[in-house]
């Protein structure tokens, strides 16, 4: 018996359909699940015992993160736009916050740098999965005198030093062995010269002008704190999950 043309053959792999061999994404999706009971004990959250200013909350929810083991609690997404106000994002390291704003760094004329230069407004994000919170930051940057970004880069590990030696941040790469031999000569003189100067290194401090506080909730009533900048100093509110 013939088998019918428009009849799949059942021998021959659907071009349509990944090979079963292959994860499938969605299916992958939607077997995970956010904030296991079993695995994540969620801590409470008191909007109307909250401090008058955000800092002090931050320092406090950053302190827990790192007392209940979060994995690199100090790394943040950093949300800017370009010149055609297209937005771009990606993962950085904190370096500070106190009252003069929250605080990280990059070459100047990286891609960051160069998109905070014609924009210098940006966003930050943080994600502590291990008590389902987020930090939302944003507000206008401006970048520190030099000598700030200079002791900021000494003050940190040879290898933070030889990465911004080895610079050329965002241009394109011609081979992944042009890095290596760039790199092992800035690792040599970042150990041979540990003051050495980085003149495109730039200190940047986002001065917020809202803060918001997420505290995740097992059935979805997640309570969001944000604190927004006045003329009179920090006004609070809450928002609808």
């Amino acid at each position: 018996m013939e088998r019918d043309l428009h009849e799949p053959d059942p021998h021959r792999p659907d071009p349509r359909r990944p090979d079963r061999h292959d994860p499938d994404l969605h299916e992958l999706l939607r077997s995970l699940r956010v904030w296991d009971p079993a695995v994540t004990e969620l801590p409470d959250f008191d909007p109307a015992a909250a401090p008058a200013e955000p800092l002090a909350l931050f320092t406090a929810w950053f302190a827990q993160a790192v007392a209940a083991g979060q994995v690199e609690p100090h790394t943040m997404s950093l949300a800017t736009a370009d010149a055609e106000g297209l937005p771009d994002v990606r993962t950085v390291m904190l370096h500070g916050a106190d009252a003069s704003g929250w605080s990280f760094a990059t070459h100047v004329d990286s891609r960051k740098g160069r998109q905070l230069t014609a924009r210098p407004y940006a966003a930050l994000g943080f994600y502590w999965p291990t008590q389902g919170r987020q930090v939302r930051v944003r507000g206008p940057v401006t970048a520190a005198p030099a000598q700030e970004g200079q002791a900021d880069l000494h003050a940190r590990s040879t290898g933070a030093l030889a990465a911004a030696l080895t610079g050329r941040q965002s241009q394109v790469l011609g081979s992944l062995e042009e890095l290596a031999r760039t790199s092992e000569s800035a690792w040599e003189r970042a150990q041979r010269e540990p003051d050495a100067p980085v003149p495109t290194w730039t200190l940047y401090q986002l001065r917020p002008d809202e803060v918001e506080f997420f505290q995740g909730d097992a059935r979805r009533r997640h309570v969001r704190l944000n604190y927004r900048r006045t003329a009179d100093g920090w006004g609070k509110e809450l928002l609808w999950p």
